[in-house]
């Protein structure tokens, strides 16, 4: 007797399609979010002078977040003295939120710069925040080629809004 592995191949994430159903999207989602008024819409939690805090819509792991400059800037290089603090600090302040919201345990901060880097909007830098816990990267990415995102984005959103209004 054969195991039915053909049925076990599939995880269901209905949230994706949304990604597949909007071809009109932006080709830069930062800059749009970065001249917003709907923060919610935007998924984005903090505003500070130059750069902003928003939540990865489409997540690694639960609680992805990114720090970004208003301005549309491709390098690091580019960034002014008060940016470059500002932006630190947020990310900082994503690590206690995160902490605290969703117990990360660790975190992968990181800058892709550069399509060749796997830049997804090369021309605005922005530092991903992920967070991490001990025995995470379990067999589910490694043989099943899938990542489980536990917890939906509103929710966290709203959870992480609060934290963050909690340390402004």
């Amino acid at each position: 007797m054969n195991f039915p592995t053909e049925s076990l191949s599939a995880l269901w994430a209905p949230w994706r399609v949304e990604y597949f159903e909007h071809p009109e999207r932006s080709e830069n989602f930062l800059l749009d979010a970065a001249q917003a008024t709907d923060d919610a819409t935007h998924l984005v939690l903090d505003r500070g002078k130059y750069a902003f805090v928003i939540m990865n819509r489409y997540p690694y792991a639960t609680g992805h977040l990114m720090v970004a400059p208003y301005r549309e800037v491709g390098d690091l290089g580019s960034l002014g003295d008060e940016e470059m603090l500002e932006i630190w600090r947020f990310v900082a302040r994503c690590q206690s939120a995160l902490r605290e919201c969703v117990k990360a345990q660790g975190f992968n901060i990181g800058i892709n710069i550069g399509a060749a880097a796997g830049a997804g909007v090369p021309k605005h830098l922005h530092i991903h925040i992920v967070p991490r816990w001990a025995g995470d990267y379990n067999f589910m990415p490694v043989l099943g080629h899938t990542r489980i995102i536990p917890q939906g984005l509103q929710p966290l959103y709203e959870m992480l809004r609060t934290e963050f209004q909690k340390r402004a």
